[in-house]
């Protein structure tokens, strides 16, 4: 849910405001902004919730290893979330409204990413986490490419 909460700012005030036009007038493709973006999306949400899951597990009294499990399953599918927020506000960005659609949109798709987050939770193998770390690195690959042609898409 953090990672729903930016995302009516994270496009489309820059994309009304004609920033990526300047940015296309000085040859800085919008794949790269949109990577810029996912780091700093990524960077406002995912800290401060690895942060906050210290005092939690103190509260709820886990184990180290299970911290430790917390901590990885953090660490592999915020950047996932990130990825798909990215890509929802930019197809969002060009609607008005938009950010109502925006968990609508965005929760079906970050559902397997959780499933398998919270997976590595409760057993003891890894192969939750690395699934939802392999997901994650395929969507951070993705979602420049697929939030620069919605931007495109959206400009035209």
């Amino acid at each position: 849910l953090a990672s729903i909460l930016p995302l009516d700012r994270l496009v489309a005030a820059d994309r009304e405001a004609g920033v990526f036009d300047q940015l296309a007038l000085r040859g800085i493709s919008e794949e790269v902004a949109m990577a810029a973006r996912l780091v700093a999306h990524w960077l406002s949400f995912a800290p401060l919730i690895v942060l906050a899951c210290l005092p939690a597990s103190a509260l709820l009294s886990l184990s180290g290893e299970t911290l430790a499990r917390l901590m990885l399953s953090l660490l592999a599918g915020t950047p996932g979330l990130a990825a798909i927020g990215l890509i929802t506000a930019a197809l969002l960005a060009s609607l008005r409204g938009g950010t109502a659609l925006a968990g609508l949109i965005l929760a079906p798709l970050a559902v397997p990413l959780v499933i398998f987050g919270a997976g590595h939770l409760a057993r003891d193998d890894i192969s939750g986490a690395l699934f939802a770390a392999a997901f994650s690195l395929l969507l951070c690959a993705i979602a420049p490419f697929a939030a620069a042609a919605a931007i495109r898409a959206a400009r035209d």
